[in-house]
């Protein structure tokens, strides 16, 4: 992923916040037939919640996947934010009118560990509860109901040696197109999207930029 240095964030903290508000990854490793992606939900670690700690996250990759990933080696785990189009009739008269699109993204390296399977089951459970607290009737795993399924799958611990993530959120224009775009995406139209627009707005804010 090209690092432009507009867009480019080394935060880990970032990461976090993309991870939790976006527990969704493409995990990608080269297999014995070549490259292999699978999508799964994905967790910071409970020891990765608290900032300054390692990076890790945690999930799972259902059987027969396991076979068809090398999990012996470097992975990338792909999280994505929330992204959008961007018009260029939407920037400043003055502005280089290319029409591009707006997106936040991490690209997370690491090598996974395999859990055992009293791991897996409970970080499976934990996940469930992630997901289902937010719904009126919360069925949660039974852990021996559980257990079966558990074994469906193969729980994996990935410590993030390094990353790349990228907020490309129109840092790199000028003051009255930003605001333009921001206006736009909060305006309604085939392109309305005010959390795309918080998101910038968040962005400005945390490089100090008008």
């Amino acid at each position: 992923m090209l690092r432009n240095p507009h867009h480019v964030d080394d935060d880990p903290e970032v990461v976090r916040e993309l991870v939790r508000e976006f527990p969704f990854a493409t995990l990608v490793s080269h297999g014995e037939n070549g490259l292999v992606a699978s999508h799964y939900a994905v967790l910071l670690d409970e020891a990765s919640e608290e900032p300054g700690s390692e990076l890790d996250l945690v999930m799972h990759v259902g059987r027969p996947d396991d076979r068809y990933h090398d999990l012996s080696g470097e992975v990338l785990l792909v999280i994505h934010g929330r992204h959008g189009y961007v018009s260029p009739s939407w920037y400043a008269p003055d502005a280089t009118r290319a029409p591009t699109w707006n997106f936040s993204v991490v690209h997370a390296y690491g090598t996974p560990e395999v859990m055992e399977p009293e791991e897996n089951l409970r970080v499976l459970g934990r996940l469930v509860e992630h997901f289902e607290r937010h719904v009126d009737d919360p069925l949660y795993l039974d852990p021996e109901w559980g257990r079966p399924v558990a074994r469906a799958t193969v729980g994996l611990r990935i410590r993030i040696t390094r990353f790349q993530t990228q907020l490309k959120l129109s840092l790199d224009k000028d003051p009255e197109s930003r605001q333009n775009v921001i206006d736009h995406l909060r305006a309604p139209g085939p392109y309305q999207h005010p959390e795309l627009a918080d998101d910038m707005e968040r962005a400005r804010q945390r490089r100090g930029v008008v």
